[in-house]
């Protein structure tokens, strides 16, 4: 679950520190105070995207880090594990993003990429957006939104893998079919070229062998001359370095027996003796061995050129031609193999055969999570003062199948406007849609395993009782888990456990947003604003106190140590 979240200089907070608790926490205040932008710090720690625009004016960059408990969660640990991310009871989620718009993101301290953010990120927070009615109309959102309920989300991605190959398959027959002719010619003159690179029977390591002998046998006379006036000037003049060094050694050798302190200096000139003795034997080794040899110099230069005329013709650098030989070798196998139309008949047959089987499996797993679906959101419909609705879940046959599988997902209702049930945009009025975006999302968020569900003005469109529900399902919800709701509804909010009013305030001619935890009256208060506006009656107080009271008689099992507790907040 959520622990800790640190924002600095996103958008309209300068600094914010908020400790956060289990259970059902309310998130309210006046339209434009900031409350979205707690839940965007957030969903920024998670991987969604960033530009400048979240960099508060004036400032070099903006930075949220968001700390979560990992006790329970066994996936994330090993996800950490998999990628040499330190693992922890406690995981650190950091992102930053510079006034240039770039951002950098960190994990548990060690850079990171956004995507590794994502992928960790959907085992800690799940957020339901104030728009998600506006989505339940699309049929990809519906066929998501079943897919993820049932646990099939896995099977329908490897659905739509097996239909890309089918796919895929059949375009490389249809290809092979109409441009025989092309593919031919284009067969023909591989196969000269890899003729002709094979029979150069060149390798990348040769090239530098090549030119290292070259280098030696240009200058084979320069070598030779060398070689022997160094040794003539080291040995075998009659004034040679290693006459003279034998002499001066043997003169220090006598002279230390009546002097020790000349024997460190003896020692010294024994070993440079010695030393040059080795370098003169190996100097007459290689004087030895190097000779002239105009007919292995001519061999080399010509299979130099050999290789340039290949490189030049080809217009790659010599060191480049074994990996085009190779590409070249790849390319002909794939066309030999794409011109056997009966091989590839076969594939085409092959990859129809595995994308029906899963299609099959994955929609066997639908029909049987859409009865029980639609059954589950009827009945959460049912307590949000949609009693006669009824909320299926149909599945209509595609031909031939889709990337998705072989039936569109469609969601539908009945008993609203008549009792067929009819797709849910032809049926449902705007305040109806909203109820049953957040039965489907409530619904979905039991099946979920993630530890922290966050909702953001879910309940725009809602009123009066229906309200009241909603923040009881949601304390229910709280109950299991951590939930977070940013709502303008009293009514909800005063089924909170725990609540935070968020304002706004200018401070030296800069707007700045700021958050502050409710105490019991503090609630009282800020409930009674919600319900009456500016002027706040002593009637409007002594409601407020009533949805508070009603709160705690309408939830049934209060959990232990949820009631009376106050997150811990610093916020500056």
């Amino acid at each position: 679950m959520l622990r800790h979240l640190t924002i600095r200089d996103f958008v309209i907070v300068d600094r914010l520190e908020l400790e956060f608790l289990a259970g059902f926490g309310a998130l309210t205040g006046e339209t434009g105070a900031g409350k979205s932008i707690l839940i965007d710090a957030l969903a920024l720690t998670l991987g969604e995207r960033a530009d400048a625009g979240v960099v508060r004016s004036g400032c070099d960059k903006a930075e949220v880090a968001a700390t979560f408990e990992v006790t329970g969660l066994p996936e994330v640990k090993a996800w950490l594990s998999a990628n040499d991310i330190d693992a922890d009871d406690e995981l650190l989620l950091r992102r930053v993003v510079d006034a240039g718009g770039r951002s950098r993101a960190y994990i548990n301290g060690s850079p990171a990429t956004v995507q590794q953010l994502r992928e960790v990120g959907e085992w800690l927070v799940d957020i339901h957006g104030q728009h998600a009615h506006q989505s339940l109309l699309r049929a990809d959102a519906q066929r998501t939104l079943l897919d993820a309920h049932a646990g099939l989300a896995g099977q329908a991605r490897d659905v739509g893998v097996a239909f890309r190959a089918w796919r895929d398959a059949e375009q490389l027959l249809r290809a092979a079919s109409e441009g025989a002719d092309a593919l031919l010619r284009e067969r023909e003159q591989l196969e000269w070229q890899v003729r002709e690179l094979d029979s150069l029977a060149f390798s990348s390591d040769e090239w530098a062998g090549l030119e290292l002998e070259h280098r030696r046998l240009g200058h084979a006379a320069s070598l030779i001359d060398g070689a022997q006036f160094a040794l003539a000037v080291l040995a075998d003049n009659e004034a040679a370095c290693e006459r003279q060094i034998d002499s001066v050694a043997s003169r220090l050798a006598s002279l230390a027996e009546y002097d020790p302190a000349l024997q460190e200096v003896a020692g010294l000139v024994q070993s440079v003796q010695a030393e040059l003795s080795e370098a003169v034997s190996t100097l007459r080794r290689y004087a030895d061995r190097a000779d002239l040899d105009p007919s292995r110099l001519l061999e080399i230069e010509r299979r130099i050129e050999a290789v340039l005329g290949a490189a030049r013709k080809f217009r790659v650098q010599p060191e480049a031609l074994p990996g085009l030989l190779e590409s070249w070798q790849q390319r002909l196998a794939a066309l030999d193999a794409s011109t056997d139309l009966a091989v590839l008949e076969l594939r085409v047959g092959a990859a129809h055969d595995d994308f029906l089987a899963k299609a099959a499996v994955l929609s066997a797993g639908r029909r049987q999570s859409a009865e029980a679906m639609g059954a589950a959101v009827s009945a959460v419909m049912h307590q949000l003062a949609l009693s006669a609705g009824r909320f299926e879940v149909a599945l209509v046959p595609v031909d031939n199948g889709a990337v998705y599988g072989m039936e569109q997902v469609e969601f539908r209702i009945g008993g609203l406007a008549g009792n067929e049930a009819k797709p849910l945009a032809k049926v449902a009025s705007g305040g109806e849609l909203s109820r049953i975006s957040l039965a489907i999302q409530v619904l979905t968020s039991r099946s979920a395993s993630v530890p922290t569900l966050i909702f953001d003005e879910v309940d725009v469109g809602i009123g009066g009782g229906v309200a009241e529900i909603v923040g009881r399902l949601l304390n229910e919800l709280g109950g299991e888990r951590q939930v977070l709701c940013v709502t303008h509804l009293p009514q909800v909010a005063a089924q909170a456990d725990w609540q935070w009013q968020v304002s706004k305030a200018t401070r030296d001619g800069v707007t700045l947003s700021a958050i502050q935890p409710l105490d019991d009256d503090g609630r009282v208060q800020e409930i009674a604003r919600m319900l009456g506006g500016v002027d706040i009656t002593e009637i409007t107080l002594q409601h407020a106190s009533e949805l508070l009271r009603s709160k705690h008689a309408s939830v049934d099992g209060t959990a232990p140590g949820k009631k009376g507790k106050k997150p811990a907040l610093q916020a500056r």
